[in-house]
């Protein structure tokens, strides 16, 4: 019996995986760094492969309990690739977990508020989050995010009509930051 739990643990690693790599895949399209303002620096690819896991996650918060499991899982993964990145770049052993649990307060505080604008459907509210994370120490002549806003809502929407299935089997996905399309929905700079 106790040996069934490692077993479905090992099933969830190829789903996990091909999820991740989806994800991850969605947070390094160019159009995010190109034309919707996203720094393309250590840390503006934190917050875009932050925003997708939020994205998904937020899809997630009411999947059967199979598709939590492995939202979770995925969730750990990010914690785990965001790891191992740090002691690539050369943190020490004894800086990565004060680091880390700076990036799971910054993870979690997202999340909490990412989420609170998509479920209002408040793309105003949601740019106006992502700008301050994205750009914290800016004045008024930071871009205004409206965009990226946009992307995400329509990223959510999409993420929500995928089916059970698609969340279970980790094949979700999620639009490609067409930059015509959302220019004409919220000019970048505007």
């Amino acid at each position: 019996m106790v040996f069934g739990i490692f077993k479905k643990k090992n099933n969830n690693r190829a789903i996990v995986d091909r999820q991740y790599a989806i994800l991850t895949q969605a947070a390094r399209q160019p159009g995010f760094y190109l034309h919707m303002d996203v720094p393309d620096t250590v840390m503006g690819r934190f917050e875009m492969l932050a925003i997708v896991m939020i994205l998904y996650f937020h899809r997630t918060k009411d999947a059967s309990i199979s598709g939590q499991e492995i939202a979770q899982e995925i969730v750990d993964a990010f914690f785990q690739d965001l790891d191992h990145s740090m002691r690539e770049l050369g943190i020490g052993d004894q800086g990565v977990p004060k680091r880390m649990k700076k990036f799971a307060g910054m993870f979690y505080g997202r999340l909490e508020s990412y989420a609170a604008a998509l479920d209002g459907a408040d793309a105003d509210a949601l740019a106006a989050a992502l700008r301050r994370n994205i750009y914290p120490q800016a004045d008024e002549t930071a871009p205004d995010m409206r965009a990226l806003a946009k992307w995400m809502m329509m990223a959510s929407e999409t993420l929500s009509s995928q089916s059970e299935d698609a969340v279970v089997t980790g094949s979700a996905t999620l639009p490609s930051p067409d930059f015509e399309v959302f220019n004409e929905i919220a000019p970048c700079g505007k």
